[in-house]
């Protein structure tokens, strides 16, 4: 007996054939590879910004460096050059030293060269949040015989994550869309599984506004949580107007 068409709520069923519960893995996996990058970016970020301040002039060049390169190259270039060019680099070089080669995953890579673009626009929001700083702040703890490291967790750390949130914000919510870029790799995130269910059902709008719902889903909780940090971290500060 012939079976009419799937409705919508068939085709976004969690249960096959439906393709909702493959949506909402493509989902996860797309936050868990934005968590991943802007954690990696946040490190570089943070030591990027501290060593364009440290007042080293060779530091200061090769971060200057970094910073400019990566913000002029596409992330779409660097994760396909990552995952092919490296790989093949990597594997020659594994091969001259007498080891095996390695297949470099889709996810490693994808996190790893988005925690790396990340880096390059984290070093300039952090290193901006220190200079907003007032000095007699870092001078008044200098005084007193902070160490470096006590001054940075006592004082530094604590007046800069106020002017630091509204662009590490910004930073997150353009990780979660660069994400989709790992489709190029291969790796099935949101936007792979997206398209990948319009081809199989032929019902791209339909799938295609699901998976910007998801997306639309991820930026609201997004919000929510920094606004949730930001009001703790201004704790005690006058509202601004």
């Amino acid at each position: 007996m012939a079976t009419g068409p799937m409705t919508a709520w068939q085709l976004l069923a969690f249960q096959p054939p439906g393709w909702g519960g493959a949506l909402l893995t493509g989902a996860v996996t797309t936050v868990a590879i934005s968590l991943s990058a802007f954690a990696i970016g946040l490190v570089i970020g943070l030591a990027g910004a501290v060593g364009k301040l440290s007042g080293s002039r060779p530091i200061g060049f090769l971060l200057a460096l970094y910073t400019s390169v990566i913000r002029a190259v596409p992330e779409l270039i660097l994760i396909v050059g990552l995952y092919y060019a490296g790989t093949d680099g990597l594997n020659r070089l594994l091969m001259a030293l007498g080891l095996p080669p390695v297949e470099v995953n889709g996810f490693v890579a994808a996190v790893a060269v988005l925690g790396f673009v990340q880096g390059a626009y984290m070093t300039e929001v952090l290193r901006g949040a220190i200079l907003a700083i007032p000095i007699g702040q870092i001078e008044a703890a200098r005084s007193f015989g902070m160490s470096p490291m006590l001054l940075f967790r006592r004082v530094t750390l604590p007046a800069m994550l106020p002017n630091a949130l509204p662009g590490m914000a910004n930073l997150w919510m353009s990780v979660t869309k660069d994400s989709a870029l790992v489709a190029v790799v291969g790796y099935q995130e949101l936007a792979l599984t997206t398209r990948l269910a319009g081809a199989n059902t032929k019902h791209y709008f339909l799938f295609f506004l699901a998976a910007a719902a998801l997306y639309l889903l991820i930026t609201l909780i997004s919000n929510l949580v920094f606004h949730w940090l930001e009001r703790r971290v201004r704790r005690g500060q006058r509202p601004m107007a």
